[in-house]
């Protein structure tokens, strides 16, 4: 192997000084793993346009067929704790490769699906392959990029989980208007297939597995917790109509208690580093604050996805093209907003953009509430525009001034927990959201409705979300940009001297002579 030039050496280890240039390598490994992330991703809320038709095609209830959407979040929520085992276990390439396969197993057998519990076993199985890759985007963003362009890397880096969902739904109505729903996901396995192909052939592993053993029964408690909670909410809305089996509160009680378990079973593990979730992350309240208002943030501006189409569809009459139309701006604002948003966080912090944007985004959910027939589509339009932006200009901060406030080897536990909070926050919001929809219709059959019922119904869910937005209101008041813990690594200087060095006892070693630049540079 070529032994590092100066130069190379001089390039791998940036300064906030001169820190605007990424280290060789690093770009087309982020860059691989971003483009990844966003096409698994854009099959979150792809179905949330189509459920209209899915509730028609297999005679499933509003409850029932949420949970297209709804089961492909709770699985994220579940195993994205176990993402933190997974990159100290496996190769970062060994790690995609598998997870992306199961994205491509799972697509196959959603296209193929005969019943609507074929079609969410294969949306299972698509988020089992999912899971994995915000953590180990986030992770890698963290640990490669300079401190001076964190704040516009990460802005990109966070921006994909956002923009993939918001896009998916505005493709899924361009689909579904000329073709059935299953072409949503044949359409998906040549791109995955390539995405795939390109993995395996430009990615090369940047760590050293370590040698700890996957706990069991944290996946199991996991699974419990979050399975339950997310459960219990989305039986509230068949609840008030009289069709729900069982009482709501039992599987919610189940699933606190699991969570309880689950904490409580962590603390050991990460006394022998092998926590699933390394609690010491929720120490800081410079992490903790920003986590707790994005469990809001998320929650609104990923489960109302799942109401938006069905208020379009049933209160303005808009086709499943028009849907799609609809929800492109939305989509675009936020990759826009976040590079921007990311820029402006590098100069002057978090809140110049996250106290205006909860404003904003407070006041746009009000007048969503009051939308009835008599609402113009542009009017809506610009609404939904202004409102994602205003999301966007808080997402990225918030993950960014999260993430700065823990000590390097932490990172894949801060990451994890942040990629979970989003996912169970979706998940579990968007049931509230169906039940609030369900409830606010005063109807039995939610799924027929007249405008009138739709009105109210739509109303009822905006209304919610507004409620749920006074607690980001008063969340963003507090946050500031978190100081560098001091063992983080980073010297006095600024000089990211940990970013290429060892991560929670991983080694930043590759095959090539970059990744060995990289590496003895961080040992430096």
């Amino acid at each position: 192997m070529t032994p590092p030039s100066a130069s190379d050496v001089a390039a791998a280890a940036p300064t906030t000084r001169s820190g605007d240039r990424l280290p060789p390598g690093v770009a087309l490994v982020i860059g691989v793993l971003m483009a990844s992330t966003f096409i698994v991703f854009l099959n979150e809320m792809l179905l949330g346009v189509a459920l209209p038709t899915l509730i028609a095609d297999f005679g499933v209830s509003p409850s029932t067929g949420q949970w297209v959407t709804t089961g492909f979040l709770l699985t994220m929520a579940v195993l994205i704790p176990a993402s933190g085992f997974v990159m100290r276990r496996f190769h970062m390439r060994t790690v995609f490769l598998v997870a992306m396969s199961l994205f491509i197993v799972g697509t196959t057998l959603a296209a193929m699906a005969p019943t609507f519990a074929f079609l969410v076993a294969g949306r299972v199985i698509q988020a089992s392959g999912t899971a994995v890759f915000l953590p180990l985007l986030m992770t890698t963003t963290m640990r490669l990029v300079p401190v001076g362009r964190r704040g516009q890397m990460m802005a990109i880096s966070t921006a994909v989980p956002s923009v993939a969902p918001a896009l998916g739904p505005a493709l899924s109505g361009v689909v579904l208007s000329a073709l059935s729903w299953r072409w949503l996901f044949i359409l998906m396995l040549p791109i995955a297939v390539a995405a795939l192909a390109l993995g395996a052939w430009k990615l090369r592993n940047t760590t050293t597995p370590e040698p700890v053993a996957l706990d069991v029964p944290s996946l199991l408690l996991s699974a419990i917790g979050f399975g339950g909670l997310v459960y219990g909410l989305s039986l509230i809305g068949e609840a008030s109509a009289g069709h729900s089996p069982i009482s709501p509160y039992l599987p919610i009680a189940v699933g606190l208690a699991g969570l309880v378990a689950f904490v409580l079973r962590q603390i050991p593990l990460q006394r022998r580093g092998s926590a699933f979730l390394d609690m010491r992350i929720f120490l800081r309240r410079s992490f903790v604050l920003p986590i707790l208002v994005m469990l809001f943030v998320a929650g609104n501006g990923i489960g109302l996805q799942a109401v938006v189409p069905l208020v379009l569809a049933n209160v303005t009459g808009l086709s499943t093209l028009q849907l799609g139309l609809f929800l492109i701006p939305g989509g675009a604002a936020i990759s826009i907003v976040a590079t921007l948003s990311g820029r402006v966080y590098d100069r002057f912090g978090p809140r110049p953009l996250v106290i205006p944007g909860a404003v904003v985004w407070l006041a746009v959910l009000w007048f969503l509430s009051r939308v009835d027939e008599n609402t113009s589509v542009i009017t809506l339009a610009l609404a939904w525009l202004v409102f994602t932006s205003a999301m966007a200009a808080m997402w990225a901060p918030l993950t960014t001034s999260a993430m700065g406030a823990l000590r390097t080897e932490l990172y894949p536990h801060g990451t994890a927990a942040f990629a979970t909070v989003q996912q169970l926050a979706g998940a579990g919001f968007g049931a509230v959201f169906i039940s609030a929809y369900t409830i606010g219709s005063g109807a039995r059959d939610a799924g027929v409705l007249t405008t009138a019922q739709a009105e109210s119904a739509g109303q009822a869910a905006f209304i919610t979300a507004w409620v749920i937005g006074l607690f980001v209101l008063v969340g963003v008041l507090f946050v500031g940009r978190a100081p560098s813990p001091a063992a983080d690594g980073t010297a006095a200087d600024g000089t990211v001297a940990a970013a290429l060095g060892p991560v929670g006892g991983e080694t930043v070693c590759g095959e090539t002579a970059t990744d060995e630049a990289l590496c003895k540079t961080g040992a430096r």
